[in-house]
C-alpha cells in the first residue's frame, strides 16, 4: 500500500470525512441535492454514505464523538475498514481522502483502519492473482494530513504488515533460526543491530528455560537481541521489549486437548513479531529512544527427549522450577529473557506474549490483558 499527496481536482473514488455536528463544509465538495441526501441519511443513523455519480463515487464518512477519545479513534478506524470493503466491491485501485473534521487525526486514523483491512497474506495461495485486493494507493489532500504524519502512516503500515507476515508464516518456513534471520533482514533495512545466540551459546549462558522447552525438537533454539540506539537518544536507560518466540506450540507432552486449540499455534510467536516490528518502525522513524528487544525462540513439541511434567529446571537466573504442565512453556522462555534484560538496567520492560486462552475468555478476542508493576503514570501513558 502506498500513501501519497495528490493535487488533482478529480478522483474516481473520493472519501470525505466530516464531523457529525457540522456538515456545512461538505457544501464545498458535493451538490445541494447530494448534501440534502447526506443530511437525510445521517438522520437515519447512517455514518457511511455513498454518492454515486456517472464517472465517480464519493463516500461521505460522518465522524461521531464517542464517550472517550480512544473510543472515537477506534470508531474511525472501523469505518475505514468498512469503506475498504466498499472500495473493493468497486475494484478501486486508488482512493482519495480529504477531511473537513476538526481533529487533525481523523484522516490518519481512517486511513490506518482502511489500509490494515486491505492487508492480505496470499504467499501460498494458488489463486492469489484472482483474489488479490485491487486497492494499492491512498491519496490525500494536503489540508487533511501533514507530511510527517503521512510518513508515520506509511512506516507503521509497513511494520504492521511485516509483523502480520511473520505471524502468518507456517513452521515449515519459519523455524527459530529463520525467525532470527528475518530479524537480521529487518535490522539491515531499518538500521538496528541484531545479535543472535545459537544453541551452543544459549547452553553456555545456562538459559535452562529455553533449553528445556527445546528438548523435544530436532531444530535448535535461538536467542535474538535487537538494539536500536540512536546518537540522540533521550533515555539514558533503555526500554526493553521482550517477545515470546514459540514458532509452534503443540503443548509438548501436555498436548493441547482439541484440534481447534492447536490449529493456529504457528502464531505463538506473535510477541516476537510485535517487538521486532516495533524496533523496525522506531528505526525508520528515527525516534530518539534507545530500545532493545529480546526474543527467545524455539518450538514446543513432544519428542524423544522432551521435558516432562515433574522435571526440575535450573533457569538462567539460577532459580529452580518444577514443571507441572509442559504447555506453560512461554513462562519458561520468557523468564530467561526477562532475567537477561536486567543486565541493561532498563527504565521500562514490556513483555508481549500469547500466554493463555484464558485472556480471550476474560476480555474477548478484540482486547488484550495487561498487567504489571509499573508506576500508574506509566500505565496510563501506555493506554
Amino acid at each position: 500500500m502506498q500513501f501519497k499527496f495528490s493535487n488533482a481536482s478529480k478522483h474516481p473514488y473520493e472519501i470525505i470525512l466530516v464531523d457529525d455536528k457540522n456538515l456545512k463544509p461538505l457544501n464545498k465538495h458535493i451538490s445541494k441535492k447530494e448534501f440534502d441526501y447526506v443530511v437525510k441519511s445521517k438522520s437515519n443513523d447512517q455514518s457511511i454514505i455513498s454518492l454515486n455519480r456517472l464517472d465517480s463515487l464519493k463516500i461521505v464518512v460522518v465522524v461521531k464523538q464517542k464517550k472517550s477519545a480512544s473510543a472515537t479513534d477506534e470508531a474511525i478506524r472501523k469505518m475505514g475498514a468498512s469503506v475498504q470493503a466498499l472500495l473493493q466491491s468497486h475494484k478501486a485501485k486508488q482512493a482519495y481522502i480529504t477531511s473537513t473534521c476538526q481533529s487533525d487525526k481523523a484522516s490518519y486514523l481512517f486511513a490506518e483502519g482502511l489500509s490494515l483491512a486491505n492487508y492480505q497474506f496470499l504467499k501460498y495461495k494458488s489463486d492469489a492473482k484472482k483474489i488479490t485486493h485491487t486497492l494499492t494507493t491512498l491519496l490525500f489532500s494536503k489540508a487533511s494530513i501533514t507530511a510527517n504524519t503521512l510518513q508515520q502512516l506509511s512506516v507503521l503500515y509497513k511494520a504492521i504488515s511485516i509483523a502480520r507476515d511473520l505471524v502468518n508464516e507456517p513452521l515449515q518456513t519459519l523455524t527459530a533460526t529463520e525467525l532470527s534471520q528475518a530479524f537480521k533482514t529487518m535490522g539491515k533495512e531499518a538500521g538496528f543491530k541484531v545479535t543472535v545466540l545459537d544453541k551452543a551459546q544459549i547452553t553456555q549462558e545456562k538459559m535452562g528455560g529455553i533449553l528445556a522447552v527445546n528438548r523435544g525438537s530436532i531444530l535448535p533454539p535461538t536467542f535474538s537481541i535487537l538494539e536500536y540506539k540512536p546518537k540522540q537518544a533521550q533515555n539514558t536507560k533503555p526500554i526493553v521489549l521482550v517477545g515470546k518466540g514459540i514458532v509452534y506450540d503443540t503443548g509438548g507432552l501436555s498436548l493441547k486437548p482439541t484440534p481447534a486449540s492447536m490449529d493456529r499455534m504457528k502464531s505463538d510467536m506473535s510477541g516476537s513479531a510485535v517487538v521486532s516490528a516495533t524496533l523496525y518502525a522506531a528505526a525508520l522513524l528515527q525516534l530518539p529512544l534507545h530500545i532493545i528487544a529480546l526474543v527467545p525462540a524455539t518450538e514446543n513439541r513432544p519428542g524423544e527427549n522432551a521435558y516432562v511434567p515433574g522435571d526440575v529446571i535450573t533457569m538462567y537466573s539460577g532459580k529452580t522450577v518444577e514443571v507441572l504442565n509442559t504447555d506453560a512453556e512461554g513462562r519458561l522462555v520468557l523468564a530467561d529473557a526477562l532475567h537477561w534484560a536486567k543486565r541493561y538496567e532498563p527504565s521500562l520492560v514490556l513483555d508481549f506474549a500469547t500466554l493463555t486462552g484464558a485472556a480471550a475468555a476474560a476480555v474477548g478476542d478484540v482486547g488484550i490483558v495487561c498487567m504489571g508493576n509499573a508506576e500508574e503514570s506509566t500505565k496510563q501513558a501506555l493506554k
